[in-house]
């Protein structure tokens, strides 16, 4: 199973609920499809996106499930398993691996923050947990504690199946780095951009894809990028890229931004509900014609 390459476009997926707060399985299955069909390398399940801090254990469990299922092996299937309490984040990592999910994603605590000792011990916890392949994820806006190339060297060579990374970070600079450092140590260590305008230069410095919120809405957009990059076509993967940062300023219309991607979905042609679990909530009605506009300008609507 460490054997396991992740690349290309790997969208993390929003988890859709009914507008009681009920997990719908009808709306999760129309996305699923959706994605699968646009061809999607994977789908991550249960990040920051799924929404998964205001998810009860059995929820994200319920989630993972799902997902694993509808994909029907169709596409790969990661799981976010990290946690403030690393008891739970263990608990989920073993679940994953017993429902066929493919590969488990962990984001460090964002509560606490640790020393990189007791850091390093839960990643290699939860790795040493399971066979599955593991991504860190690093999303130091939201954790408050970066996880530097140095720090990750460090958890690769503890744990063989650590295998990649998700830099949600807006520093080139920084996926430069994490691919050059980490790369020396671990030769095929995949490190995915997490901000949808880092796609190209990612891949130019050597990098695996990308795992950014506009897979869920436009996944055409990033997979024509990744595709036109690897066939040498760099001429339609710069116009491609063109309209792809239009994208990022949408995420600033709301915070939490989970309603706003959920919404950009709706507008895009899926037929599900856009509710969000508390905190997050609706998106003012001025917000939506706002991010209507982006969307035209991206070329994703009329």
């Amino acid at each position: 199973m460490v054997a396991t390459r992740f690349e290309g476009i790997i969208p993390p997926v929003s988890t859709i609920f009914t507008e009681a707060g009920a997990f719908d399985p009808k709306g999760q299955a129309l996305v699923i499809e959706k994605l699968v069909a646009a061809g999607v390398d994977g789908l991550f399940m249960c990040g920051t996106g799924g929404e998964f801090s205001q998810m009860t254990t059995a929820e994200r469990k319920t989630v993972a499930e799902f997902a694993v299922k509808q994909a029907a092996g169709r596409t790969k299937v990661l799981v976010g398993v990290g946690s403030n309490n690393p008891r739970e984040a263990i608990e989920l990592a073993v679940h994953a691996e017993t429902i066929g999910a493919d590969g488990i994603v962990a984001v460090n605590p964002s509560y606490w923050k640790v020393t990189e000792p007791r850091l390093l011990k839960y990643f290699t916890n939860i790795a040493a947990a399971t066979k599955l392949p593991v991504l860190l994820y690093n999303i130091p806006f939201l954790t408050g504690q970066d996880l530097t190339p140095a720090f990750v060297k460090s958890v690769v060579e503890a744990a063989p199946n650590v295998v990649g990374i998700k830099e949600t970070v807006d520093s080139i600079g920084h996926i430069r780095e994490m691919i050059n450092v980490v790369g020396a140590a671990r030769p095929g260590f995949q490190v995915f951009a997490g901000y949808d305008d880092h796609l190209l230069t990612t891949l130019m410095l050597g990098g695996a894809g990308v795992i950014s919120a506009s897979g869920n809405f436009a996944p055409e957009l990033s997979l024509g990028i990744f595709k036109a990059f690897r066939a040498g076509d760099y001429t339609r993967a710069v116009e491609l890229h063109s309209r792809l940062i239009r994208l990022p300023s949408m995420y600033g219309l709301d915070t939490p931004f989970v309603n706003v991607v959920k919404e950009a979905m709706r507008l895009t042609g899926l037929d599900i509900s856009t509710y969000c679990l508390p905190p997050a909530g609706p998106l003012a009605a001025d917000k939506i014609a706002r991010l209507a506009d982006l969307l035209k300008q991206a070329g994703l609507v009329k």
